[in-house]
C-alpha cells in the first residue's frame, strides 16, 4: 500500500475518533438534560443512541487491525493507532456511563428532588469541557493541553465530594429520602468515572505524541 493512501486512512481514523468523541459528548449532555427537566420520554431514548456509538467503536476497531496489517506501520503510527484503540474503549465506557444516568432518571421519574440540583450539572459541564478539550488535543496532537485536563478532573472530584456530602446529610434527617438520594450519588459517582475516563485519553494523547506513557492525575 502506497504511503500517501496510508497517510490518508490514518487521517480518517482520527477523524472517526473525533466524531465518535463528539457523540458521546453530545449523548452525555442530552442524559443530563433529560435528568434535570425530568423528561423521562428523552431519557428513554440515550439507550437506542448509545448503539450508534457501539458500532462506530466496532468500526474504528476493525480499521486499526485494517492499518496495522496493511503495511508495517511507522513507530508514530503505531502510537497513533494503539491510542485510538485506548481512547475508543474509553469512550464507549462514557457511553454507558450517559445511559447509566438515563436509567437514574427513569428510576426517579417525575418525584420532586429531593435537592436542587447544583453541583451535578457543574458536573456535567466540567466533563464536558474536559471531553472538548481531550478532543481538539488528540485533533492537533496537544500534549500541553492534554496536561491541563488533569486540573479540571481534581475540580469534578471536589464536586462529587460535596454531592456526597450534602445527600449524607438529607438522608441523616429524613430516612425516607434515601431511595432517590442513592440515586443522586450514582449521577455523582458516574460523572466522576466520564472525567477519570477523560483523563484517560489524555494519558494516551501524551504517549501517542512523546512515546511515554505516564499518569497525569
Amino acid at each position: 500500500m502506497l504511503r500517501e493512501g496510508f497517510d490518508k486512512r490514518i487521517s480518517g481514523l482520527k477523524d472517526k475518533v473525533f466524531q465518535m468523541g463528539n457523540m458521546v459528548d453530545s449523548l452525555i449532555s442530552e442524559s443530563m438534560e433529560a435528568l434535570l427537566n425530568q423528561d423521562l420520554e428523552a431519557a428513554a431514548q440515550i439507550e437506542k443512541k448509545d448503539d450508534k456509538i457501539d458500532k462506530l467503536e466496532m468500526e474504528i476497531e476493525g480499521e486499526c487491525m485494517n492499518l496495522l496489517t496493511l503495511q508495517q506501520p511507522l513507530a508514530g503510527d503505531l502510537r497513533l493507532i494503539a491510542a485510538a484503540l485506548k481512547i475508543i474503549t474509553d469512550l464507549e465506557r462514557m457511553g454507558d456511563h450517559a445511559v447509566n444516568i438515563a436509567h437514574v432518571t427513569l428510576e426517579i421519574g417525575k418525584e420532586p428532588f429531593i435537592k436542587p440540583l447544583i453541583d451535578i450539572p457543574k458536573m456535567a459541564d466540567y466533563c464536558h469541557n474536559m471531553i472538548e478539550e481531550s478532543l481538539n488535543a488528540f485533533a492537533n496532537a496537544d500534549v500541553e493541553k492534554a496536561k491541563k485536563i488533569a486540573e479540571m478532573d481534581e475540580e469534578v472530584d471536589k464536586l462529587s465530594d460535596r454531592v456526597f456530602e450534602d445527600v449524607i446529610d438529607i438522608i441523616a434527617e429524613n430516612k425516607g429520602l434515601l431511595k432517590q438520594g442513592s440515586k443522586l450519588l450514582f449521577i455523582a459517582r458516574y460523572l466522576e468515572r466520564i472525567a477519570d475516563h477523560t483523563t484517560n485519553i489524555c494519558e494516551r494523547i501524551i504517549y501517542m505524541v512523546t512515546g511515554v506513557y505516564k499518569e497525569i492525575n
